[in-house]
C-alpha cells in the first residue's frame, strides 16, 4: 500500500465525506429485498447468497478465499454457502444477477435522480485509481471487481464506481487489520462498540457469544475495553488512528481526481445519498454515512 508522504488535511476530510456518499450507494445492495430476489431466482439460499454474490468476481472460490477476503464473518458462514451455490450458478451468471437486482433496487431507492455530472467525476475517479501503479496490489477484491466490464447504465455505472471504491478502502482496512494483530472476532467486537453498530454486528456476522465474549477480553488485555464491553479512551483512539490510517492508504484515486472535483463530486453525490435515506432502505445507524 503505497501511502503520499504528506497528505493534505484538505483532501483527506474532503475524500472521506464523498466516500461516505459512494458507499451509501453501494450499500443499497445489501440490504434493498430486489439482488436476493435474482439469486433466489437461480436457486441459491436468500440470506447466503451474499457470500457468492459478493465473491463472484473472484471467480468460484471456495469458502476459504471469502473467509480471507470478507474477514470478519464466522468460517461456518462461507463453508454453508461455498461452493454450493456454483451448483446453481456461474460466477458469470451472479455478476449479471446482481446487476439486476441493483438496477431494480436503484431505481425505486434513487429514481430519476440526475447522475450525469457524478457519474463522469467517479469514472474518473475509478480510472484515476486503476492507472496509479501498485493500485490492486495486495487487493483481491478491488482487483477482482476491476476486471469486470463497466455497466451501460448511468446509474448502475455510479454503483460500480462505488464498489470499486469500496472494495480498494475496505482491501486496505483488512492488511492493517492484520497488521495490528486484530483478529476478525475482535475487529467485529471493536467495531460494533466504536460505530454503535454492536446489534447488528452479532446478528449478522456468525460469530457465537462465547467466541464474541473472548473476543471481548482479548480486547480488554490491550486496555481498550472495559469491563461494560464499551471502549476506553485508548481503545477509541486506536480504533480512530486505525481508521485515519485506512483514508490514507486509499487516497491514490482521489489525489488522481483532485481536491476540487473530489469536494464537487462529493456535491453531486448528495441528492442521491439524500433519495436512499429517503427511501428507508438502509437501517438506523447505516443511513449516516458520508
Amino acid at each position: 500500500m503505497s501511502t503520499p508522504s504528506t497528505p493534505s488535511p484538505e483532501l483527506l476530510r474532503a475524500a472521506r465525506r464523498t466516500w461516505g456518499a459512494l458507499e451509501t450507494l453501494h450499500v443499497v445492495g445489501y440490504f434493498a429485498p430486489e439482488p436476493p430476489e435474482e439469486y433466489v431466482a437461480l436457486g441459491l439460499h436468500d440470506r447466503l447468497s451474499y457470500f457468492a454474490a459478493r465473491g463472484a468476481a473472484l471467480g468460484p472460490v471456495g469458502p476459504r478465499v471469502t473467509e480471507a477476503t470478507f474477514y470478519v464473518f464466522a468460517p461456518w458462514l462461507h463453508d454453508a454457502a461455498l461452493p454450493s451455490a456454483w451448483e446453481h450458478a456461474t460466477p458469470e451468471q451472479l455478476v449479471e444477477a446482481r446487476r439486476r437486482g441493483m438496477s431494480r433496487a436503484l431505481a425505486r431507492t434513487v429514481g430519476d435522480v440526475d447522475v450525469t455530472d457524478a457519474l463522469a467525476l467517479a469514472r474518473r475517479l475509478a480510472d484515476g485509481l486503476a492507472a496509479t501503479p501498485g493500485s490492486a496490489a495486495g487487493r483481491p477484491l478491488y482487483a477482482a471487481h476491476l476486471q469486470l466490464a463497466w455497466p451501460e447504465e448511468p446509474l448502475l455505472a455510479l454503483w460500480h464506481a462505488a464498489t470499486l471504491v469500496r472494495e480498494h478502502r475496505g482491501d486496505g482496512h483488512v492488511a492493517l487489520l492484520v497488521s495490528r494483530g486484530l483478529d476478525p472476532v475482535e475487529a467485529t467486537v471493536l467495531d460494533g462498540a466504536w460505530a454503535g453498530k454492536e446489534r447488528f454486528l452479532r446478528s449478522t456476522r456468525g460469530w457465537s457469544e462465547e467466541e464474541l465474549a473472548a473476543g471481548e477480553d482479548r480486547l480488554r488485555d490491550r486496555g481498550w475495553l472495559d469491563d461494560a464491553a464499551a471502549l476506553t479512551d485508548l481503545g477509541r483512539e486506536q480504533r480512530e488512528d486505525l481508521e485515519a490510517a485506512t483514508d490514507r492508504t486509499s487516497l491514490a484515486g482521489w489525489e488522481a481526481l483532485g481536491l476540487d472535483d473530489t469536494v464537487r463530486l462529493g456535491e453531486l453525490l448528495q441528492p442521491v445519498r439524500r433519495a436512499v435515506l429517503d427511501s428507508g432502505v438502509l437501517p438506523g445507524r447505516l443511513g449516516r454515512l458520508g
